[in-house]
């Protein structure tokens, strides 16, 4: 199937890039106008962009509907302040009602029940139940196009974080946030969401200073296997070189495969490779490869 987006309606061309383009972060923002009135929406086009300026972006498109521009987008070009205040799942259905259109004035912070709080450097308050909270200074406003569903570029810099200490954690004197601590939610397409917690959170090395080596280097054996997948071949080849085999490495699942498969080359390699993505798996690298080794 293809899909050619300017030929769908709206509404189409939204749900297919929403399902597509999943998870995604959701940026609870609060901006006042300069009448002082405050208002409280979440957007899910919304990401970092820069570390150093500090630089986040969201974009309060114009409505799908209308094209009439969001409350949001009038705030900050009135008043070019906003406070990213971050969702977790505790909080995922005020969230949710603070997305409703209300009329120009109605202060969602009311209506969704959350407890406004001052901010240290600008106007408009922080989110009191947010685990983490960003003032910002809206540093451009980039029109994406005039049409219904365009999107408005909100280029804001963060100038300070407000860090609840529950999600904080000190790694080799270092503190930092802890991702199985805050619950993040984000978005997918339609009513549907997805929650962070440490059953679904897992860790990728990262070749942060050397090489890998590369899945073209695998050996073909290893390449054309049956048993690993992609992920496994890319685990296996995040090494600097192809480890060399370790005579002091004992396995006895090693000697009962050789044992059991050895009088027939083909059903061994693939129950040794078997056991091997099982290691992959636990992200025991070098044990898979002793394991896949064993055949060298």
């Amino acid at each position: 199937m293809i899909v050619t987006l300017n030929q769908c309606s709206i509404p189409q061309a939204q749900s297919y890039l929403q399902h597509a383009i999943a998870p995604r972060p959701i940026a609870l923002a609060s901006t006042i106008n300069s009448s002082g009135q405050v208002n409280l929406s979440p957007f899910s086009f919304y990401n970092v962009f820069s570390i150093c300026p500090a630089i986040v972006i969201f974009s309060p498109s114009l409505s799908g509907r209308n094209g009439e521009p969001k409350h949001t987008l009038l705030n900050v070009q009135q008043v070019p302040q906003v406070v990213i205040n971050v969702v977790d799942y505790t909080m995922v259905h005020q969230v949710s009602l603070s997305s409703c259109t209300y009329p120009q004035g109605v202060n969602e912070f009311e209506k969704a029940g959350f407890t406004p709080i001052p901010s240290l450097h600008i106007q408009p308050p922080r989110v009191a139940e947010s685990l983490i909270q960003m003032e910002c200074t809206v540093q451009e406003i980039k029109p994406l196009g005039n049409n219904a569903g365009a999107g408005q570029l909100v280029i804001a810099e963060v100038l300070c974080m407000h860090i609840n200490d529950a999600v904080l954690t000190t790694i080799n004197g270092v503190t930092q946030i802890d991702s199985t601590k805050i619950n993040h939610v984000a978005r997918l397409g339609a009513n549907w969401y997805s929650k962070v917690d440490a059953t679904n959170l897992f860790e990728v090395e990262k070749p942060n200073t050397q090489l890998g080596i590369g899945v073209d280097a695998l050996p073909q054996s290893i390449r054309q296997s049956n048993m690993l997948t992609g992920n496994h071949l890319g685990q296996l080849a995040n090494v600097q070189c192809i480890p060399t085999i370790n005579p002091h490495y004992v396995n006895d699942r090693v000697k009962q495969l050789v044992q059991y498969y050895g009088i027939n080359p083909t059903e061994l390699e693939t129950e040794l490779h078997r056991y091997a993505a099982q290691l992959l798996q636990q992200n025991k690298v070098e044990e898979a490869w002793q394991v896949l080794l064993t055949l060298a």
